[in-house]
């Protein structure tokens, strides 16, 4: 079968085994372990992201084929240690989606929405209470095992409130979020009066967490959110120094009245402001 025959995944599959071959392989390939790989997954992850935030999707398919990859590659050293290979990974996750979607593949009706929910959540459940515990001291499984600790802090922090709160860990509404961030941001002003730096990153990180929480209780995703105010930011940088430009000015020549003159400015500018 010609390489144009031969369908794309087992010639991505052939090319990467062509790769990692220890005679005549790529070098930098072959010194590639499960962790020196990391970083580029979660680099191109991000990337997929970016690319959708940004509604290129010529770019989107292109980061797409380089996050595949990164699977492939896993899959690779992993088939060289006789532990699993690329269709194993595929067949555990046909398998995945057929258990927990017995409403589609099976017979199983739910009366609506938050009795799929419920269910799909005691089916992840089971799951990890039949797997040995590897992330908790005691020998009890618990809803927190298995969270990827290596995510970013903000969608870990999400991720940890939507787990327990699907299990009925919450407030009732939204007001008592709102409640508790008050209360953090009085106990940051706190140890700020008391001058202890640790006590002030302590309080910090609950203030942070807390907005996650609220976030999530206003079915916004807080690392996009995030993103987007950064941005925005950005955007809104670069015009600030294209009038600083035009009036001849240097940042930090400006006063901070003429800076905050200059950002009003830059926002008013917006589309859907008024001038």
């Amino acid at each position: 079968m010609s390489r144009a025959e031969l369908p794309q995944t087992a010639r991505l599959l052939a090319l990467m085994a062509r790769l990692r071959d220890p005679d005549g392989g790529c070098p930098w390939d072959q010194a590639q372990t499960y962790g020196s790989i990391v970083p580029h997954t979660l680099e191109e992850a991000y990337e997929v992201a970016d690319a959708i935030e940004r509604g290129n999707f010529a770019d989107l398919e292109d980061e797409l084929g380089d996050l595949l990859f990164q699977v492939i590659f896993y899959s690779q050293i992993a088939t060289e240690e006789n532990r699993f290979d690329f269709e194993s990974v595929a067949g555990a996750m046909a398998d995945k989606i057929e258990r927990r979607h017995p409403h589609v593949f099976g017979d199983t009706e739910y009366t609506g929405e938050r009795d799929l929910k419920r269910a799909w959540e005691q089916q992840k459940h089971r799951e990890r209470s039949a797997r040995e515990p590897s992330r908790t001291d005691v020998g009890t499984p618990s809803l927190l095992d298995e969270l990827p600790r290596t995510l970013p802090a903000l969608p870990l922090a999400q991720k940890i409130q939507k787990r327990v709160g699907r299990h009925g860990f919450d407030w009732p509404d939204i007001e008592g979020v709102f409640d508790k961030l008050e209360e953090e941001i009085a106990e940051l002003k706190a140890s700020l009066k008391d001058g202890d730096p640790a006590a002030v990153e302590e309080e910090f990180g609950d203030l942070l967490f807390t907005c996650v929480n609220l976030a999530r209780h206003l079915n916004v995703d807080a690392e996009a959110s995030l993103r987007r105010a950064s941005r925005k930011f950005e955007a809104r940088f670069r015009q600030l120094e294209v009038l600083l430009a035009q009036n001849e000015q240097q940042l930090e020549d400006a006063s901070l009245e003429q800076l905050d003159r200059l950002w009003r400015q830059v926002k008013d500018r917006e589309p859907g402001r008024d001038a």
